[in-house]
């Protein structure tokens, strides 16, 4: 079996000055539509999943089970790609180490999130180690927003990754290069990188590494099929 570690997109990080967005920090994963988004961020849960962390996926637009059904199709493509002998095994571990917390017709708030992590804690003693949120409209989020999710991250003192939805006919970028829409609000992500698909590729690019510097060339090239990193 290939190590997944070795292949998830998130050896982009390896990449990077301090090798990954760390607790308490924000990050973000941005793309177009149909680029394939969801399917990179699920990755990036499984990262910590292989890892033996914890993990809340947080989907401010799916139900649970549709959500449940992104990973275990994702999974079944893993099983094939990486020759996994223990699927039964390792689907009951990421199950155990998962939660899903839904928020449908605009019932999101900060508060009740930080409630129903409190009740994970202290009721079911599921401690996360990182939060994945499908589905926070980056085009509309306020400061006030991403500064709440900043103060779940201090809190829980878990990193917490976003998704975010770009758009093909918006090429603006702020003075440090930060493209739209994330650059609203980039002074509050730790990390931003960005999944282009390119007549040459798919490619998963590093475009801001907390206050580093990064070179424009900072990226990684995926399989279009399986987003996972080809050697």
């Amino acid at each position: 079996m290939k190590d997944f570690i070795k292949v998830s997109p998130l050896k982009l990080l390896e990449l990077s000055k301090r090798k990954e967005l760390g607790r308490g920090n924000l990050g973000a994963l941005m793309s177009r539509a149909g680029v394939g988004k969801t399917a990179c961020l699920i990755h990036i849960a499984f990262d910590k999943l292989f890892h033996n962390k914890k993990l809340v996926h947080i989907s401010l637009d799916d139900t649970p089970d549709r959500v449940t059904s992104y990973y275990n199709v994702i999974f079944s493509d893993l099983v094939k790609a990486l020759d996994i002998k223990d699927e039964t095994e390792k689907r009951m571990l990421f199950e155990r180490n998962r939660m899903i917390l839904a928020y449908m017709h605009h019932s999101f708030e900060i508060k009740r999130l930080q409630e129903n992590l409190r009740t994970l804690v202290d009721k079911l003693d599921f401690v996360p180690d990182c939060l994945i949120v499908d589905g926070l409209n980056f085009e509309t989020a306020e400061n006030s927003t991403l500064e709440g999710f900043k103060a779940v991250a201090k809190e829980f003192n878990v990193e917490i990754w976003f998704s975010a939805l770009s758009h093909r006919h918006i090429t603006d970028k702020n003075q440090k290069g930060i493209p739209y829409p994330c650059s609203r609000v980039d002074d509050m992500l730790s990390m931003i990188l960005q999944l282009n698909s390119t007549p040459t590729g798919v490619f998963l690019q590093l475009l801001k590494d907390h206050d580093n510097p990064v070179k424009a060339d900072t990226a990684v090239r995926l399989d279009p099929n399986t987003f996972l990193v080809t050697q």
